[in-house]
């Protein structure tokens, strides 16, 4: 069984709660795949939240060793002067508090694999000890002179820059490279494209079980803020964003609003901006952000554009064309740049300023009704109230 699973990446990648279909988090289920029957090290590379653990657990449980002991230790959780000891194990009297003898992780795993978690955080002395360990098999107990065997695969990762701890005298060369002999880069979320609504759909449904609730949705507008926000603690954030929301609005489908007022400010927050990457097999949502969202995201996109005024210009015609097709009731016939001149062009192309036509234009044909006038635009009030300040336009 876990013989064929292992041939079929999503298949491997689902069992052990890997929910999603980007093709790099897939290359990288492939590739723990192909490594696990074999012994060599492997490093895992990733954000916190991401799922390193469960790439130690495809490894174990597709390797010769699963039938053995599979112990995941946080070398961050481990105090610096009692790590040897929890590794290596030690012997009565070996220090003040070892009223007996005990086994390390290195004897209780012998036959199966140890991952050690957040490893940029084990001390320089421990790691020449585990170098050791990689390189022969053999180990010290703290306090004994007998040489002690063990036979134990070994799986690490990191969130940590390895070669920028080398370059600080925080992390051996010579055990980095021991490590590195392959390598598995797991893509953070904010990477991962329309995964982040695969991820919210399968929590919302697994904490509506849980609390015997109905499920949460997403409203077509409501993926846009998804897609925009950054995810610093990645799928973990997102799991507990979404148990959030089922506790707080069990069977509603949620607006953008509600996505928005749960989620940090943006003030607060770096803005990585919802890109699909070219190479990806998977489509761009059907559902489309909000006019206000996309205008917001092509100011930040402008303002980090260093290819020069030519790739602005032509980008903006072709964004105003799709603006225009969409919107086309709220713009009316005649507010399509006509590139007539090179001067026109680029004064009808200023971002602010049809942002600002845009929202003025609301606004008088509603009367002055915000409420109605942010549902024209596709945006909220506050991001509409925000923009009356900032154009100055509360008189309308």
């Amino acid at each position: 069984m876990l013989r064929q699973l292992s041939q079929n990446p999503r298949e491997v990648a689902r069992r052990f709660r890997l929910i999603g279909e980007d093709k790099k988090l897939l290359a990288a289920v492939e590739l723990a795949v192909r490594v696990a029957p074999t012994d060599v090290p492997v490093l895992i590379l990733g954000e916190n939240g991401t799922g390193k653990e469960a790439f130690a657990h495809i490894i174990h449980h597709l390797s010769r060793r699963r039938e053995k002991p599979f112990l995941a230790i946080n070398c961050g959780a481990i105090p610096e002067g009692t790590m040897d000891s929890e590794l290596f194990g030690h012997e009565k009297g070996a220090f003040t508090s070892a009223y007996e003898s005990r086994k390390g992780y290195f004897e209780v795993a012998n036959g199966g694999t140890l991952f050690l978690d957040e490893i940029g955080e084990m001390p320089v002395g421990t790691q020449a000890r585990l170098l050791r360990v990689l390189e022969t098999g053999e180990f010290l107990r703290v306090g004994s002179s007998k040489v002690q065997h063990t036979d134990v695969r070994l799986v690490a990762a990191t969130n940590r820059n390895l070669l920028q701890l080398i370059q600080q005298g925080k992390f051996r060369e010579d055990l980095y490279h021991r490590l590195n002999a392959i390598t598995i880069q797991v893509p953070p979320l904010r990477e991962r494209g329309s995964d982040i609504v695969l991820l919210f759909d399968f929590f919302a449904d697994e904490f509506a079980h849980r609390y015997g609730v109905p499920a949460v949705q997403l409203s077509p507008d409501a993926e846009g803020p998804l897609y925009e926000y950054p995810w610093p603690g990645n799928v973990r954030e997102l799991k507990h964003f979404v148990e959030k929301l089922t506790i707080l609005y069990a069977g509603a489908t949620l607006e953008a609003d509600y996505i928005l007022s749960h989620l940090p400010p943006r003030e607060y927050r770096l803005p990585v901006l919802y890109t699909p990457r070219p190479d990806s097999h998977m489509e761009v949502p059907s559902t489309e952000p909000s006019l206000g969202w996309r205008l917001e995201q092509l100011q930040q996109q402008i303002r980090q554009l260093s290819t020069g005024q030519e790739a602005i210009q032509e980008m903006l015609k072709r964004l105003w064309q799709h603006l225009t097709q969409k919107e086309r009731p709220l713009l009316g016939s005649g507010s399509v740049p006509t590139g007539d001149s090179q001067t026109s062009t680029e004064e009808d192309l200023s971002i602010e300023k049809n942002e600002r036509s845009l929202v003025e234009k609301a606004l008088r044909k509603y009367s002055g009704n915000r409420k109605r006038a942010a549902q024209a635009l596709g945006i909220s009030e506050r991001t509409l109230y925000r923009k009356i300040d900032e154009y100055g336009l509360h008189g309308l």
